[in-house]
C-alpha cells in the first residue's frame, strides 16, 4: 500500500511538471542528467532558466524549467514545509537543510534548494512548491541543461559561491577564491561559453571591525540600478552594506566597494532584494540576528562613504526600519510589485509564505 501511494505521488509530481518548449530552451544547452554535488545558492534568469550553484563541484548549473507561463500564485501558505518536504524525500524533517529560495518571475512557482542533512556530504535537494502550496521534487533526469565550471575557487570551503544574482545578460556569482584578495565577484556571460577563471578581487570598508578586509566573502547582494549604472549592492557579515559598480567586475581586477551603511555587529544577512513602495526604493534584509531591516535607499547615490571605525554595535549610514512582523525569516524574494514569498522559522517548525511588502 504505502508503495503504491508513493508511486501515486510520484505520478503527480510529474503530472505538473511544466512542458520545456524549444522556443524556451537557450544556446548551448544540452539534453542530460546533472549530477549535482550540491545545490546552494539560486537565481533565475531569462525564459525560466534556474541557475544552481555546486559548490562541491565548482560548477553552476543552467536549468531550462519551462516556467515561463504564469501558474496562478497569487497567495500560498504552506506550513510545516519541512515536514512536507522531509515526507517527499523519505527523511525527518529535522534533516531539511534550506540553502536558498528563488521564484520564478514568470510564473510565480518557488524554488527551494538544500541539502538531506547537516552533513557536508550530505545529498542535495531541490523542490518547487506551486500555489496548492505542496512540494515536488525538479526533475534532472533527460533536461535541457548547459553549466559552467569556476577553476579558482577554493577547494574544500562551502562558502566558494554565497549567492548569486542575474541581470541584463550576466550571471553575478559572490564567493571566495584562491587570489591574494579571497573575496570575489564574477560576472559571467549568458549562455555560457566557457569556464571562468578569474572574477574581479574586491576590498570593502568593514566599520564594525573598523578596517579594510578582503578576505570576508559577500553573504547576499543583489543588482540595482543607481542613476542608470547597474550596482551590486553587497551584504557581509557584522553587517556592512557595500555597493559596487558592475562596470568594474572585470575578471583580474581589484575592486574597491563603497561602504553606505553599517547596520550592527554579530549579524549575519541572509537574504536581499528591493521592490519600490509609495514612490521610494527600499532593501528588504533578512538577518541571522537582527530580525528583517527595511533600508531606506534614498540617496544611496550620494551618501558619504564609511571609512572610520564604527564601534559597539552602532549603526550609520543609510538607515532603516526593523519590521517586527517578519520575525523569522530566513529567506525572502519577490513575487510582485506589492507581495514577498518567505520562508520563516518559528517554534522549531518552518512556513513558507506570501506577506504584503513593509
Amino acid at each position: 500500500m504505502m508503495h503504491r501511494m508513493r508511486l501515486l505521488a510520484a505520478l503527480a509530481a510529474l503530472a505538473i511538471v511544466p512542458a520545456v518548449r524549444a522556443e524556451d530552451v537557450p544556446a548551448g544547452f544540452k539534453t542530460g542528467t546533472p549530477e549535482l554535488k550540491g545545490a546552494g545558492a539560486l537565481a533565475f534568469g531569462p525564459e525560466g532558466v534556474l541557475f544552481v550553484a555546486d559548490t562541491p563541484a565548482s560548477t553552476i548549473y543552467a536549468i531550462a524549467t519551462g516556467e515561463t507561463k504564469d501558474a496562478g500564485v497569487k497567495s500560498l501558505k504552506a506550513e510545516k514545509i519541512d515536514d512536507a518536504i522531509g515526507g517527499l524525500l523519505g527523511i525527518p524533517a529535522a534533516d531539511v537543510v534550506f540553502n536558498d529560495m528563488k521564484v520564478a518571475p514568470m510564473s510565480g512557482t518557488v524554488y527551494l534548494s538544500g541539502a538531506r542533512g547537516k552533513d557536508p556530504k550530505a545529498a542535495p535537494f531541490l523542490v518547487k512548491v506551486g500555489a496548492d502550496g505542496k512540494p515536488a521534487e525538479v526533475p534532472l533526469k533527460d533536461i535541457k541543461y548547459s553549466s559552467v565550471k569556476l577553476d579558482n575557487v577554493t577547494k574544500g570551503r562551502n562558502q566558494a559561491i554565497t549567492s548569486m544574482a542575474f541581470h541584463k545578460g550576466e550571471l553575478y556569482v559572490a564567493g571566495v577564491n584562491n587570489e591574494e584578495w579571497q573575496s570575489n565577484l564574477k560576472a559571467i556571460p549568458f549562455p555560457f561559453s566557457e569556464s571562468v577563471t578569474k572574477g574581479a578581487g574586491v576590498q570593502i570598508y568593514h566599520g564594525a571591525h573598523g578596517q579594510y578586509e578582503t578576505q570576508a566573502p559577500v553573504q547576499t547582494f543583489m543588482a540595482y540600478d543607481i542613476n542608470g549604472q547597474t550596482n551590486l549592492l553587497a551584504s557581509y557579515t557584522c553587517t556592512p552594506l557595500v555597493k559596487f559598480p558592475v562596470e568594474k567586475v572585470k575578471g583580474g581586477e581589484k575592486v574597491k566597494g563603497t561602504t553606505v551603511a553599517e547596520l550592527g555587529n554579530m549579524n549575519r544577512p541572509l537574504d536581499i532584494i528591493a521592490y519600490q513602495k509609495g514612490g521610494k526604493d527600499y532593501a528588504l534584509i533578512a538577518n541571522s540576528a537582527r530580525g528583517v531591516m527595511k533600508v531606506n535607499l534614498e540617496g544611496i547615490d550620494k551618501i558619504e562613504e564609511i571609512t572610520s571605525p564604527i564601534k559597539g554595535g552602532k549603526t550609520a549610514g543609510l538607515t532603516y526600519d526593523k519590521v517586527t512582523d517578519l520575525a523569522g525569516v530566513i529567506q525572502l524574494d519577490k513575487l510582485n510589485a506589492e507581495t514577498a514569498v518567505v520562508l520563516k522559522v518559528k517554534d522549531k517548525a518552518t512556513t513558507l509564505e506570501t506577506v504584503t511588502l513593509p
